[in-house]
């Protein structure tokens, strides 16, 4: 899989430029197509981690040559992206702290913002040599033994809570709470002058209530405002 991922994504660069492998990866259809050419199961959850890991490890020597590099990965090596978008940024010239925040972002507004009852395991994050960027990210319901998955493209990205995501990829959930729906703005800016308005004491309390409150929509209550 490493071997024919990083000659397929160096034909890709060679022929059409790095930005249209950003553009597929962000894809799902493309992205999942890509895995079972890879040699996956068409429909096995386990396409992200493969792909990802793939590329990781086939482009990362062709690094200088193509101007791609992948971050992140699966479990303790997602946490680790910000490090590496910052050492990639000293590298080759481009503001590393800034990918890092968009990875935290990225990764926060699919944790919290976005509360379809999936938990995050996996965070891949491909950047290239001119900052442009694209993550693909999976998140697990285990009660349902369910995948899904998030994509994101920086190209045309102009808010990270207005309709972000290129693409959700997934088995339909019914009504979630979607707080980065653009027709959530109000509901968001009502939370946050809320919280405003609270000393910190309550702002823990609201927090806990918070994370209470998830983990009831996880074991099948809770409110709902969208559908994805």
């Amino acid at each position: 899989m490493t071997r024919l991922g990083a000659v397929m994504s160096e034909a890709i660069v060679h022929h059409y430029g790095r930005d249209e492998l950003l553009r597929r990866l962000a894809n799902p259809f493309w992205f999942q197509s890509f895995g079972a050419v890879m040699g996956m199961d068409w429909h096995s959850s386990g396409i992200t981690t493969s792909v990802i890991g793939a590329l990781k490890r086939g482009l990362t020597p062709l690094r200088h040559e193509l101007g791609i590099h992948v971050c992140g990965g699966r479990g303790s090596y997602s946490r680790r992206t910000p490090q590496e978008l910052i050492s990639i940024g000293d590298q080759v010239g481009i503001d590393g702290a800034a990918l890092a925040k968009a990875s935290r972002l990225v990764a926060k507004v699919d944790s919290a913002a976005v509360q379809d009852g999936f938990d995050l395991y996996l965070h891949g994050f491909i950047v290239t040599d001119d900052g442009k960027w694209t993550v693909v990210q999976q998140g697990m319901n285990g009660g349902r033994k369910q995948a899904r998955r998030y994509h994101w493209l920086s190209e045309g990205l102009a808010s990270f809570v207005d309709d972000p995501h290129a693409a959700i990829e997934g088995a339909g959930q019914g009504e979630i709470i979607n707080l980065a729906d653009r027709r959530a703005e109000a509901s968001r800016q009502a939370q946050l002058d809320l919280l405003a308005a609270l000393g910190p004491d309550k702002r823990r309390l609201a927090a806990e209530l918070f994370h209470r409150l998830r983990e009831m929509y996880r074991k099948g209550g809770g409110a709902f405002l969208s559908t994805l």
